[in-house]
């Protein structure tokens, strides 16, 4: 699976260590930056993400910045994309199971290295549970329409 990665600079060493891991698990990295610790704005690094992801380049993506807030507020505003702020495995487990989402966001200053990993393994190795919460994605993808 080709996973999408981005983040600024205060989730750039988060994210480096989610790269390593995730190519360690046999899946391809599409590393979308930041290449520096210098200040940038989270939101080009979130719309790149967001828009390999919408475009089909890649089949999920994750996010890092301080709080992961700004990265999921940043990447939901593309049409199909459900970036989710996720905080350990089961939220990141849930948010694929019950609401397809397609994006990850971690917080670097939030969650350590080990919470993080786990989060990323559930957020990889879930899937859409479908059923009830069909209806319910279908009416997040409806909300797009009206913006």
């Amino acid at each position: 699976m080709l996973v999408a990665l981005g983040s600024d600079h205060a989730g750039r060493t988060l994210r480096l260590a989610i790269e390593a891991h995730v190519k360690q698990a046999g899946h391809e990295v599409l590393d979308l930056g930041t290449a520096t610790t210098e200040s940038v704005d989270y939101p080009r690094f979130a719309t790149a993400v967001a828009e390999a992801v919408a475009g089909g380049q890649a089949v999920l993506g994750i996010l890092v910045c301080g709080t992961g807030i700004g990265m999921s507020m940043a990447a939901n505003r593309m049409p199909g994309i459900r970036a989710a702020l996720c905080t350990d495995a089961f939220t990141a487990s849930m948010a694929r199971a019950h609401n397809d989402a397609n994006i990850l966001c971690l917080g670097e200053r939030v969650v350590g290295v080990g919470v993080a990993l786990s989060a990323v393994d559930a957020f990889l190795g879930g899937t859409f549970a479908g059923g009830r919460h069909a209806q319910r994605v279908a009416q997040l993808s409806a909300l797009e329409k009206h913006t």
